[in-house]
């Protein structure tokens, strides 16, 4: 971020200050404080972030594969992937990591380990669509303590710690304060590969009756900016299923640290080793859930 004098005019990259607009002020600086590893952790997020933004430009140059239906990787995702963890481990040498595509590394035995998603929302990325993330998370023996969500092509930094809120680009988050399904927007993914391909008349049917209860369904396409949104109020729920620990890591603490509820389909607190989870506001997060139940609980 660049800082802002009236004798020096924009200069220098502030990591502990931003840019704020006022009317009576103009652009100012504004101090925030993080806790230190989340402050690690953006600055890898945000190296992470500027391969993909580069990369972004040239989409017809990347290299593609596919690891499975529909479901694809590439030379970019490694390329993040290899530079977050390079920059964490640089500071936390005994720590250990999962990434999506390297998959687990460093010390089994510590107490800390870093959830990495390089690049949430490849096809959106491959397809120019600028809807995706970099989502990095930290447990300390099993608890998720600080998250990371970044989109690079808008420049929105989601962060939070645990017991000291979510913030997006240094503001403070809430859910938003709808009351019920009415009027609400409604964020979700679709079934398009493997396991979750097998449940799309489930998914459907679900689908059907939470939009005839709302004002809309919306599927982006980035679990973690899907969750990041909702911490935002911008979707007062979500739903999706068979998600993998580093597509929902650092969203499930956006969403706790910003007042909102989660579960799993059955209503359990099971979703990060089911892959199946429920959010939203407290008013609307039951009534959601119930329809997410009827017709996907047995899931």
């Amino acid at each position: 971020l660049l800082e802002y004098t009236p004798s020096m005019g924009l200069t220098k990259l502030v990591p502990d200050k931003l840019l704020e607009y006022t009317p009576s002020m103009g652009l100012t600086t504004r101090l925030i404080f993080m806790e230190p590893m989340l402050t690690i952790a953006l600055k890898a997020a945000r190296k992470a972030g500027e391969i993909i933004e580069h990369a972004y430009e040239r989409v017809d140059l990347i290299t593609i594969e596919e690891k499975g239906r529909n479901d694809f990787v590439s030379d970019v995702d490694r390329k993040a992937e290899k530079e977050v963890i390079y920059h964490l481990r640089k500071s936390y040498p005994d720590h250990k990591f999962l990434g999506e595509e390297s998959g687990a590394s460093g010390a089994e035995e510590s107490d800390y380990e870093w959830i990495i998603d390089p690049l949430d929302g490849t096809t959106n990325f491959l397809h120019g669509i600028p809807q995706f993330s970099v989502s990095v998370a930290c447990k300390f023996r099993g608890q998720l303590e600080h998250a990371v969500v970044l989109n690079p092509v808008t420049r929105e930094e989601f962060t939070a710690s645990r017991g000291k809120g979510a913030m997006l680009n240094g503001r403070r988050l809430r859910v938003s304060q709808r009351r019920n399904l009415d009027g609400a927007l409604i964020g979700t993914g679709i079934p398009f590969n493997g396991y979750a391909l097998e449940h799309i008349d489930s998914y459907l049917s679900c689908m059907r009756e939470v939009a005839s209860q709302t004002a809309g369904l919306r599927r982006p396409g980035s679990a973690a900016l899907d969750l990041a949104y909702v911490a935002a109020g911008r979707f007062d729920g979500f739903w999706e299923m068979n998600l993998k620990a580093w597509d929902m890591a650092a969203g499930i603490l956006l969403v706790k640290e910003s007042g909102g509820l989660l579960a799993d389909f059955k209503g359990d607190n099971n979703y990060m080793d089911s892959g199946n989870i429920v959010c939203g506001t407290p008013k609307v997060f039951k009534p959601l859930l119930q329809i997410v139940a009827k017709h996907m609980g047995d899931i």
